[in-house]
């Protein structure tokens, strides 16, 4: 029997910059403006699927890298794959050595495609039944005031789960006291270090928050991403429920963390994974092995928000993660902070609810008129 064949694909990659509405700062950056990759895939029946590779530190991928990636080997990976669903490509992608973003840009745009092909959003074509996905709001590293005023801010304008960026400076527990303060009992708390804290100094750092009993949900990332044994060191020895991020990018990372029990949940994200393909085999390993999960971004546009938001679709039937804390909002916030989408169509929020059209695929037609200024 032949096995049938989907019509030839073309990768186009276009580098962009795009201001942000504040400055996003964490322990480890600070960033003023989205820089990004948005790649076209094209197939011979017209239509065009849409990926995003962000480009940053924490990526550790270039502009010029990603372009470098799509119109070369990943372009002929994609020419030399023939199944229907791009199921080839996408397991070719997964084995690829090129970065992480690049490749999430490209399975992203081949999903888009394969739903489109078959007249589904991408959410429906992924298994899943809510177009409707709740996130998180992150607060950027800031002294005790200026938390209070942001997490004001947010909650009045209806998010009901706060996530705060601590470093290694300042005191973290008057940080974390004013947020709950200025957010209320009701309000979730998430705190994220991005690997700000040795073992030791995070394991006091948790002490202290815990016995302020400021009811805070997750620890994310508190120590360097190159060492489970420390994130496993902290994780035994605290109550709070500490989440992997900058630490797990693979399939064998998530094996070596499951091995030493190193931590409760694991935050996957699209541009570590490389796309939907490895993203998925993430969450099955993680719910197999006990682990909660969130989905997060990194600061991203409409059209890796969007891809995002349909994976965190498919993993349950309301779009709502199991956490250590039961279900909970993803951590999707990142295209908050961009000051306007390259694109038209795909996600969009309403507070902290993100609605993902009825549209086949992403929902994404093309740059909105105007918007060519923002691509360079």
């Amino acid at each position: 029997m032949t096995r049938p064949s989907t019509p030839a694909v073309t990768l186009r990659a276009q580098p962009t910059t795009v201001p942000l509405v504040r400055p996003f700062v964490t322990a480890v950056r600070r960033a003023t403006v989205l820089e990004t990759v948005l790649v076209q895939a094209t197939d011979d029946d017209g239509r065009i699927g849409w990926g995003e590779a962000p480009i940053s530190a924490v990526t550790k991928a270039t502009t010029a890298g990603v372009m470098r990636a799509v119109h070369g080997p990943l372009q002929d990976l994609v020419a030399h794959s023939d199944t229907a669903d791009h199921a080839e490509a996408l397991r070719l992608l997964s084995l690829s050595s090129e970065s992480g973003a690049a490749r999430m840009a490209v399975d992203c745009a081949l999903h888009d495609l394969a739903a489109q092909r078959a007249g589904m959003p991408l959410y429906r074509y992924l298994g899943g039944r809510s177009a409707r996905i709740s996130t998180d709001m992150t607060l950027s590293v800031g002294n005790p005031a200026t938390l209070s005023r942001a997490t004001n801010q947010h909650v009045t304008g209806g998010f009901d789960c706060i996530k705060v960026k601590l470093d290694a400076n300042g005191d973290p527990l008057a940080r974390m006291r004013a947020v709950r303060e200025a957010a209320g009992p009701q309000v979730r708390l998430r705190v994220d270090a991005n690997q700000a804290f040795t073992a030791e100094d995070a394991v006091r750092i948790i002490t202290t928050l815990e016995d302020a009993d400021l009811g805070i949900e997750v620890i994310e990332q508190p120590v360097r991403s190159d060492s489970l044994e420390d994130l496993a060191y902290v994780t035994r020895r605290v109550g709070i429920p500490i989440m992997a991020d900058e630490s797990v990018w693979t399939v064998d990372d998530l094996h070596k963390l499951i091995d030493l029990q190193a931590a409760d949940l694991v935050n996957i994200k699209l541009a570590k994974s490389g796309g939907i393909f490895v993203a998925t085999q993430l969450a099955r390993l993680a719910s197999s092995a006990g682990l909660g999960m969130l989905v997060g971004c990194m600061i991203e546009s409409t059209v890796g928000i969007s891809a995002a938001a349909s994976f965190a679709a498919s993993l349950s039937g309301n779009g709502e993660p199991s956490t250590a804390a039961g279900t909970a909002p993803q951590d999707l916030d990142g295209g908050l902070w961009v000051g306007s989408s390259p694109v038209a169509g795909g996600a969009r929020y309403e507070a902290n609810v993100i609605e993902l059209p009825d549209a086949p695929g992403l929902g994404i037609s093309a740059a909105p008129v105007g918007q060519e200024t923002a691509v360079r």
